[in-house]
């Protein structure tokens, strides 16, 4: 058996240990679970950390003086005093040199400071006897951050509850603080008459006098829930959220991990990409559909009472609600485009999905605001890379023009759906067509054709190209040729309001805007982003990889 001395490391110790277990047939199962303990890497890694830490405490590194640049002026003054030869020249020369001098200040300064953490001693009257409670003192150092808890009154006793532990925060990294503890003071001060906001903005050292609950334990469990805000949120303008300050602002399209939803009215969550380790308050996705229902009735009885001053029952007007939204969540329930605008957008449970290169491509769908030009832009596209790009050929009843040919612009058919006096459409049949020979798909669809294509089966890229605007709207990027096409005021703002109505009704299912400046800037775009799409990680709804 090898031989441990007692200059050993403790991770070569724990490495001997392992080596020596050799489980036999009466325990074979317990000494292969502590084998397996040992040989973890975190284990070995803590215990290098461990034996450095030990290693400062012996060998740790002591200034021999802190009055290095006092040492230096009284060598100067005698080294003046006399008559020099050339190496005692030099040496003077060095210490009335300004670097040297800020140098052995700065030593100086280091050398007087003790850096070690100093934790203020408990004052003597902080420790009271309770009858029959125990009472414990918990004491956080903080780096100028929240608390990471906040708190709630209990509207029987009056007592001051920790009501939640953000994950990442001091109190849950401390360990010491348990949702359920009822704190009695904060930094000596008796919190009964304490307003609960007011916890959340102390900072530095902070003592808490607790009485612990019943149950020491925190129930948290970090989980894998990634959504996709379909709204934007400013916890600064809710007054429903518990502590504003404990609130994470989102806006829509941000990806949100989702780490505790204990609470059923506020989620706890990470935004994901941020540095900040530490989770904030979201609210849930019912009481958000709660709070936008609200709001929708209130809307509705100001509106009505402003037309007809008449009794209005609030129970009936939120039935009718209700209702409608039940009637627009049925499957095949074909509707006007307008009718999404009372969906309720909440969340979108998303994953990161890579293609495989055995997999068909993801569809490329393109949505345009008025002047858009995506017609133009998705043919440049095929023409640049006919084996690589396909083409979905839309259907239309309208009559064929003279420059447009049979099956490339359009396939001209007979009647079957309507738009602006003509009818448009592109069959499945089609798309499918294109994906069957592995080429990237495009189709360019009115936005109300989301909701038909955005599922597994297609897995679409939704891109939505807007023209570029200036904000005197006087004139469009590349102007010269839109100028020259008759384009006035009057059109640019009918393409800005065009824009702005796509974003509101369709933008939360879009993952790419693109501002078209110019024809080849756009073109250019378009290409890096479609490639993209198909070689690198994108978040997608859930739904399409459980189907």
């Amino acid at each position: 058996m090898p031989v441990v001395s007692g200059t050993t490391g403790l991770h070569e110790t724990l490495a001997v240990l392992t080596s020596q277990l050799h489980p036999d047939a009466r325990h074979r199962e317990d000494l292969s679970f502590l084998k397996d303990v040992l040989s973890e890497k975190s284990l070995a890694y803590l215990m290098k950390i461990h034996e450095k830490l030990k290693q400062y405490e012996k060998l740790s590194p002591s200034p021999v003086l802190d009055s290095a640049s006092c040492l230096a002026e009284d060598l100067a003054d005698d080294l003046q005093n006399g008559p020099l030869d050339e190496d005692e020249r030099e040496l003077l020369l060095l210490l009335s040199a300004p670097h040297l001098k800020a140098v052995l200040s700065a030593h100086d300064t280091v050398a007087q400071k003790n850096f070690d953490p100093v934790l203020p001693t408990l004052p003597d009257d902080l420790i009271e006897d309770f009858e029959e409670e125990s009472v414990k003192i918990v004491r956080l150092v903080k780096n100028k951050e929240p608390l990471g808890a906040t708190i709630r009154r209990d509207e029987a006793t009056g007592a001051v509850i920790v009501a939640r532990i953000m994950r990442g925060g001091a109190a849950d990294r401390s360990g010491l603080v348990h949702v359920g503890d009822e704190l009695r003071e904060v930094n000596g001060k008796v919190i009964t008459h304490r307003r609960p906001m007011k916890l959340s903005q102390s900072q530095g050292s902070i003592t808490l006098k607790i009485v612990p609950a019943v149950a020491e334990e925190d129930r948290l469990r970090e989980s894998r829930v990634y959504l996709r805000a379909l709204f934007e949120y400013t916890p600064y303008d809710d007054k429903a959220t518990p502590c504003q300050e404990a609130g994470l602002p989102f806006k829509r399209g941000d990806i949100l991990q989702v780490v505790s939803q204990e609470d059923a009215t506020w989620w706890q969550a990470k935004k994901v990409g941020d540095s900040n380790l530490r989770a904030a308050l979201i609210p849930s996705a019912q009481f958000q559909e709660r709070s936008v229902l609200l709001s929708l009735i209130i809307l509705c009885i100001v509106c009505l009472q402003a037309f007809f001053p008449l009794s209005l029952s609030t129970a009936s007007l939120r039935r009718s609600f209700r209702l409608k939204k039940d009637r627009q969540a049925l499957p095949g329930d074909g509707h006007a485009p307008e009718a999404d605008q009372t969906d309720f957008l909440i969340y979108e449970e998303v994953t990161q999905y890579l293609p495989r290169p055995d997999e068909k491509p993801r569809l490329i769908v393109l949505i345009g605001s008025l002047g858009a030009r995506i017609s133009e832009l998705k043919q440049k596209v095929i023409a640049e890379n006919p084996r690589r790009y396909g083409l979905a050929v839309p259907h239309t009843t309208r009559a064929r023009r003279s420059q447009e040919r049979e099956g490339v612009e359009y396939h001209f058919i007979s009647k079957n759906g309507e738009y602006k006096d003509n009818l448009y459409g592109t069959s499945l049949e089609s798309i499918h067509r294109v994906l069957a020979h592995n080429k990237v798909c495009l189709v360019d669809v009115q936005p109300e054709a989301l909701k038909t294509l955005r599922t597994a089966e297609f897995q679409p890229y939704v891109i939505f190209v807007r023209p570029r605007i200036f904000d005197s709207q006087r004139k469009l990027f590349g102007s010269s040729s839109s100028l020259a096409a008759g384009i006035t005021e009057d059109d640019l703002m009918d393409m800005q309001q065009s824009a702005e109505h796509m974003d509101e009704c369709y933008g939360h299912w879009v993952d790419y805007v693109l501002l078209k400046e110019d024809s080849v800037s756009a073109l250019i775009e378009l290409q890096v982003v479609m490639e993209r799409v198909q070689k690198e990680p994108q978040w997608v709804p859930v739904c399409w990889l459980r189907s």
